[in-house]
Order: structure tokens, then sequence, then C-alpha cells
């Protein structure tokens, strides 16, 4: 008799071998995707897409001979002309047989995913074509279930299902969730529960091909084939039925330019330019049923971007968050995935009530950690910035910004760009003073340090320029806070600002302000001076809350006119710091008291 320990003492070398195996065979593989993307970026870009629709093809046909040979796969959905030559047949064969070494599913993930990984980039980007890590792909799936998605029963939509890494791990979680089913059943109902819509036929074949082979043991026990689960077509031009308990995916991003019909048709969630991200959620409001959800991987600009205006009031509406995850992830963890991104849960016909935030912490492609971490509200006006923490630290600060109802504008402030775009009036500007010259203000002029210093050091920076004839609306006579308007979360800090000084302008006849500078601008008498605006603005709590608002690296006129602010009525204490020059620490600790946090 085997004593039961000495099992267990042998299974875990062997899993360990088994991982071993599968971490060697992901090297191989990551090796053989850069090899792809050389041989690809060595075709002439009219007939690349046609080449990686086949490179990709020919890799998962070598993919099912290795793992199901009993399989014959669909034709695609449409023939490619032309043929791949003899060295790009026998990389993308032995790359087909590299995946077979891995568990189906993943082989599946890795194949569908070299299509997009080979496409031009211009063409990645016009399809929203982007790799969906599994990491990301299991967690959406997994907040959809905590979401009360039911596996047994649910319909599920992916809108824009691309290489199809949704529709199977939604596929994989379906066939568990019916196991001990007959395999016709479970095709059978697989058939009528999970849909995809991709305008991409190449990448619909390459889903279609790795369902196929997912569920091959399905169709080989049952007799039947597998059913066809991804219709080519434009999403938006099809007429939607609110019927599927979970509209899942990562839709594409980026801007389009719609028909005349397609604008009506969505109007209800579009804000000046119209955004594939924005369009996309709208549609997936009309896919799901009442109770259902809705699980999107989302750009972090959705929660406070100004073109998402009125998606965030729509969404506020009809179909509230229940949870969103912010992704941290390692520089270097994903390939072509923004590092900006989060992943959000709404229920639609749901409650306005406070929802759950949580950290996803990425180490890799395929794990991650998460961590809970308390819940927020949506502002009175949903088509504001929805203030979200962006890491534990912040829940605190939430707390106490949400209890601030001042903004710029009750202080007596708006913003507005910088009015000078540079490369259109490069004829005017100066490299020495002269009469009838203007001091010209670049980025620059505003220190890290919150002071402002005119210098124009940088290639291609003139200090000066000559104002023409019709240039009058180019000169600023007015102080101002300046605000560099693009900054990135790596860096210390997002608000960088410093007050421009009246003196400084009276002295020079007025000055022009360059494009990439926002001005805090006194719209009559404010009732705080401009330099305890700059104080505030380079504080670091007020930094800290303008990364709970901002997805992106630019800093907009939108999002500083939404920071929660103390009343002007109580900012005196402020003011004499300011005006006595105190050092930072003191204005910080001040700041931190009118907001009731500790020092």
């Amino acid at each position: 008799m085997t004593d039961s320990r000495s099992v267990a003492r042998l299974k875990k070398p062997a899993m360990a071998e088994a991982a071993i195996a599968i971490d060697s065979t992901r090297i191989e593989l990551a090796r053989a995707r850069v090899m792809a993307r050389a041989w690809a970026e060595t075709i002439v870009e009219t007939r690349r897409t046609g080449q990686a629709a086949l490179f990709a093809r020919a890799a998962i046909e070598a993919f099912a001979a290795c793992v199901a040979p009993q399989l014959t796969l669909s034709p695609s959905f449409v023939m490619v002309r032309g043929r791949l030559d003899a060295t790009a047949r026998q990389l993308a064969a032995s790359i087909g047989r590299e995946a077979a070494m891995l568990p189906v599913l993943k082989g599946c993930h890795f194949l569908t995913s070299l299509y997009a990984t080979l496409l031009p980039g211009r063409e990645r980007s016009a399809l929203g074509a982007f790799y969906t890590p599994p990491a990301l792909t299991q967690r959406l799936l997994d907040l959809a279930g905590e979401g009360g998605v039911d596996w047994s029963s649910a319909r599920v939509l992916d809108p824009a299902s691309g290489g199809g890494a949704f529709l199977l791990e939604a596929a994989s979680r379906m066939r568990l969730a019916l196991e001990g089913s007959e395999p016709a059943f479970v095709l059978a109902q697989l058939g009528t529960r999970l849909s995809g819509l991709e305008l991409d036929p190449h990448a619909a074949s390459l889903s279609q091909a790795a369902l196929e082979i997912f569920l091959s043991d399905l169709s080989s026990a049952s007799g039947r084939a597998v059913p066809v689960f991804v219709k080519v077509c434009d999403t938006l031009e099809e007429t939607p039925v609110a019927q599927y308990d979970l509209v899942i995916g990562n839709p594409p991003y980026g801007r389009v330019t719609l028909s005349a019909a397609q604008r009506a048709r969505y109007a209800r969630s579009l804000y000046g330019h119209a955004n594939l991200y924005g369009v996309f959620t709208d549609v997936a409001l009309r896919w799901t049923r009442p109770g259902g959800v809705i699980a999107y991987l989302t750009p972090t600009s959705v929660l406070g971007g100004q073109y998402y205006t009125a998606l965030r009031q729509l969404l506020a509406a009809e179909a509230p968050p229940v949870a969103i995850d912010f992704v941290h992830a390692r520089r270097g963890v994903f390939e072509d995935v923004l590092q900006e991104t989060l992943l959000a849960l709404y229920r639609k016909g749901g409650k306005p009530d406070r929802f759950q935030v949580h950290y996803l912490n990425v180490d890799n492609e395929r794990e991650a950690r998460l961590t809970k971490n308390g819940k927020v509200g949506l502002p009175v006006d949903t088509g504001a910035p929805w203030l979200a923490p962006r890491e534990p630290g912040h829940v605190e600060l939430i707390k106490a910004a949400e209890g601030m109802a001042a903004r710029l504008s009750d202080w007596g402030y708006g913003v507005s760009t910088g009015p000078l775009v540079w490369n259109r009036f490069k004829p005017q500007m100066r490299t020495r003073t002269a009469r009838g010259l203007h001091p010209l203000i670049w980025a620059e002029a505003v220190t890290a340090d919150g002071r402002f210093v005119f210098r124009a050091e940088k290639k291609n920076h003139a200090p000066y320029f000559k104002t023409e004839a019709g240039d009058e609306w180019l000169v600023v006579n007015q102080g101002c806070v300046l605000v560099q308007r693009t900054t990135a979360k790596e860096q210390l800090r997002r608000l960088i600002a410093a007050e421009l000084p009246q003196a400084f302008i009276d002295a020079q006849g007025g000055v022009i302000v360059e494009n990439h500078l926002n001005m805090v601008r006194a719209l009559g008498k404010p009732k705080v001076t401009p330099a305890a605006v700059a104080a505030v603005l380079n504080s670091d709590l007020i930094d800290q809350v303008f990364r709970c608002i901002s997805g992106s690296v630019a800093v907009s006129a939108f999002e500083l006119e939404a920071i929660p602010l103390p009343s002007a009525s109580v900012m005196a204490p402020i003011e004499r710091l300011v005006a006595n020059g105190a050092p930072r620490v003191a204005i910080e600790r001040a700041l931190r008291g009118l907001y009731g946090l500790k020092a």
C-alpha cells in the first residue's frame, strides 16, 4: 500500500517540472514573437495585413494539428490573396507547435494575439486591435462573476471581440459550470448564449478557430460541429436587442469620424468629437438586459476627461458603476497596452450607490494581486469628473475632498489655454529683444518648485514674439497663474504652477503665452489672490487630489476647474502664510487642516 505522503511528495516535483516546462515554452514563444514582428516589418505596408493574417492562420493550424488532430477547422471568414514564403511558413508552424506545449486555452490566447502584433501600427490603432493580457481578461470575468453573472445560464456578448480573448475565457467558465452535462448539450448552450461581433474578418476567423480548437473534444464526443460564435459586422450598424446578462470586452478607443446618422444615434453619449470607447459603451448599454452588467477594460481618462462628460452622465443614469479596479503594472509588462487603464463593472438599471474600488497589481502577463480599498460615490453633477482613489493612501483624501463644495470659479477664476500655437507663427518668433516685441512665455518658465522664471532654453524656443495686425488676441495683459499642461503620473508632481506677476506684464507691455500652459485668470475681482491660488495648486495635497481626477498626461482646463477646494471664506490663514513668505510645509499643514486631514 502506497503511503499518501509519498504520493504527495511525488506530485510536488512533477508539478514543479511542469511549471518549469511551461515557463520555458513561454520564453521560446516570446522570442518567436519578436522574430515574427521583425519578419512582418520587412513587408510593405500594403501587403502586411494579409501576410499577418496568413501567418497567424498557419500558426493556429499547426497548433490544431498537434492538440486536436481529428479537427478540421472551418474556413476563414474571408480568403486572403497571396501566400507565405517558405521561411515565414516554417516560423509560423514552429510557433504553432511550440504553443501546443501550453495548456490549450493558454495556447489559444497566445496565437489569437499574434495577428494583432504583426499589423502595421497605424492599422492596429485604427482597428483598436490591441492585445489583452490574460491577467486582465481573467480578472474582468472574475469581476463579472462577483457582480452576479451565473456562468451556467448567462448570455454573454463581446461587441468588439477581436482575437476572442474574452470569448475564450467565457467559454471556459460556461463549460466548467456545465461540467457533467452531455457534450451536445454544452455545445448547444454555448452556441445559444455566447456571441462576438467583430469588424476585422481576419481577427474574427482566428477567434472562431480558437474556439473550435478549445471545444473540439466536445465536438468529437457529440458528433456535432462547434457553433459559429462570431459575426463579422460593423457593430455600430447592428440593431441591438437588450438580451445579454453580460456585455464584456476591451473596446477600441481613439477618435472616430461618425456618419450623420451615427452621430444622431449615439448623440446621448457624445460630447464634442466622438471616441470609439464612448460609442462602444453606449452600444453595450443597448445590448444589456435590465439588471445585467457591463464589464469593460477602460481608459482611466473616462473618469475625468471632458470629452466623456455625456458618457458619465449616461452611465450614472442608466448603468452606475458597481466596482472599479485600477491597474498598476510594472513597466514593460504589457505589450501594446496603455498603462493608464482600469477595469470597470456597471449594472444596467442599478442604483447610483457608492461603488467598490480595487487595485490590481500586475506582476506579469499572467499574474496579478488584488487589493480591496473601500467605496466612493458619484458627484452630484455626474458629468463632472468622478473622484476615485488611485492608491490606498487616497481613500481618506477622497472622503475629505467630497466635502469641499468650492471650485476655482467660486474663488473668482476661470481657466483657459495659452493662445499661441507656436508652429503656426514661426516667422514672428525672435531670438533677441527689440522695440515692439513681447516676451514669449513657454512651459519651461514655470519651474518645478513653483517659480516663474522668464526663459526660453529648449530647442526651437525663442524668447520674443513680434505681433502683426490682427494679433491683438494673442497678447495677455492680465496677471494670472500659469500651470503646465502636460505632465505624467510618473513625475514627482502633476500640477506645476507659478504666478505670472502683473508687474512683469506691465513692464513688458503684455506677454504671449504658449499653448502648453494653462492660464488661471481672475474673472472680475477674485476672492483669493493669485499668489494663494498658485500655492494651493503647488501643494502636495491638491496634487494628489488631481491625480484622483486625471487619467491622462494632459492637465486640462476642465479638470483644473473641477478640483474640490475650500470655501474662499476660510482661506485667510493661507493668504497670510503666502503673504509672509512661509515655507511650503507650513502652507501644506494649514491646507490639510482646512480639509479636515491630519498634518
